[in-house]
């Protein structure tokens, strides 16, 4: 098929979406960040100026990947997902060890977190293996492949450790459920939240007797052409045997600041709110003290302070609540869900099948970020360093989220759907 032309067929739309939470995210960078003494813009030597170089940086990356044949983007696709497996296991070699993590390669005062841009290869490599038309995702065979093209780099990135940047490639499991996934593991996967949280919360007697409860009403109201015993049976007890693994599980398994950080969300146990319980509770002070209209761009008093640890990477949502309040903040989770929704639309509209997963993928890894960050904020969910995508600083970040956005944009416009 002919390469069709970009400016005529691009989604503009998305774009300024794009431009406007990037625009808006670099504003908050800035006022989390302002030195003291007055200074430039442009100076990077302060993380606003460094994050302006990355946004300008952005801008030839998006004309390239906009500039290049759409078809690269399926060709190579399983290159590139090699490739940055390559990246994410050099990290053990040859990467930097920071806060206890080692996912980053350090070049001077620069990094560099490959597994923002695994992200990337993996949606491309799973939405090409799902455009071909003999996968079916019916088949167990063709299920376990697509949750091994997941597996691989989330096994790399969990020995790191970062647990944060490996959850978010489970939000690739709805691109999958879209494309004909059974619906029985997305009910079985929020059916193992909820008994891992209320198990935490609620004596396993009587979580146990809850479930024999449900699943014996769930079979006597049922029709009885439908009432198999065994699986019922089989249902109850693999459900006790999680409820009953929880406690194991939280005391052996996971690490002392994910156990403290499950305890914060929950008020369990003794929290130092001077400790483990500070930055949660520093934004919870600096979110709710915004009010309706916020105290006023630059005027944050928590901000300013300096309060809020890591307040313009992971935290860069509470400057929007202190400073621009509760009408801001609705204005700015507003912005996401749109751009969201287009993405979605966008994909609806595709014809080739490669082309819609990679949107749906796009979309999911987008909203894992975006759900993730903002309800670890206000006490929702545990808190887990993800970035607020084009809003938190970094170059690692926006890079991955413009590539990975703007690939999609360049096969709406080239209507790679026609191949």
């Amino acid at each position: 098929m002919k390469n069709q032309s970009v400016t005529n067929n691009i989604d503009w739309i998305t774009i300024l979406l794009y431009a406007v939470l990037v625009i808006m995210g670099w504003m908050n960078i800035y006022s989390a960040s302002l030195p003291t003494e007055e200074t430039s813009f442009f100076d990077i030597g302060h993380t606003y100026g460094k994050q302006i170089f990355f946004i300008i940086l952005s801008i030839p990356i998006i004309v390239v990947v906009l500039t290049v044949d759409a078809k690269i983007y399926d060709k190579y696709a399983l290159v590139f997902y090699a490739f940055s497996l390559v990246l994410l296991a050099g990290l053990f070699a040859f990467g930097s060890t920071i806060k206890g993590q080692t996912n980053w390669y350090s070049f001077g005062s620069f990094g560099f977190q490959p597994s923002e841009f695994a992200k990337i290869a993996t949606s491309l490599v799973l939405s090409k293996y799902l455009s071909d038309v003999q996968i079916n995702l019916k088949n167990t065979n063709h299920q376990l492949l697509a949750f091994g093209i997941i597996a691989l780099p989330v096994a790399l990135i969990l020995m790191q450790p970062d647990a944060g940047s490996a959850m978010i490639f489970v939000a690739l499991i709805l691109a999958l459920y879209r494309e004909g996934l059974p619906g029985i593991y997305l009910v079985t996967g929020a059916i193992a939240i909820v008994l891992f949280l209320l198990a935490l919360l609620i004596k396993p007697v009587y979580l146990i007797l809850f479930a024999l409860i449900i699943i014996l009403l769930q079979y006597f109201f049922t029709r009885r052409a439908f009432r198999n015993p065994i699986l019922s049976a089989i249902i109850f007890v693999a459900m006790t045997g999680f409820v009953l693994s929880v406690d194991y599980v939280f005391e052996n398994v996971l690490e002392d600041h994910q156990k403290d950080r499950i305890n914060v969300l929950f008020d369990k146990g003794n929290i130092n709110q001077q400790a483990e319980g500070y930055n949660l509770n520093q934004s919870l002070i600096a979110i709710g003290s915004g009010g309706w209209f916020g105290k006023g761009y630059l005027e944050g008093t928590q901000t300013k302070g300096g309060f809020v640890p890591e307040q313009h990477t992971d935290y860069i949502f509470t400057t929007v609540g202190e400073e621009w309040g509760f009408v801001g903040a609705v204005v700015v989770i507003i912005l996401f869900i749109t751009l969201l929704l287009r993405i979605i639309y966008l994909a609806e509209r595709q014809k080739s099948k490669m082309s819609r997963t990679y949107g749906y993928c796009v979309a999911s890894i987008l909203f894992m970020h975006f759900f993730v960050n903002i309800t670890m904020l206000i006490k929702l969910f545990p808190t887990i360093g993800v970035p607020l995508p084009f809003f938190s600083y970094g170059g690692s970040s926006l890079w991955a989220f413009t590539i990975l956005l703007f690939i999609f944009i360049k096969m709406d416009a080239n209507k790679v759907n026609e191949w």
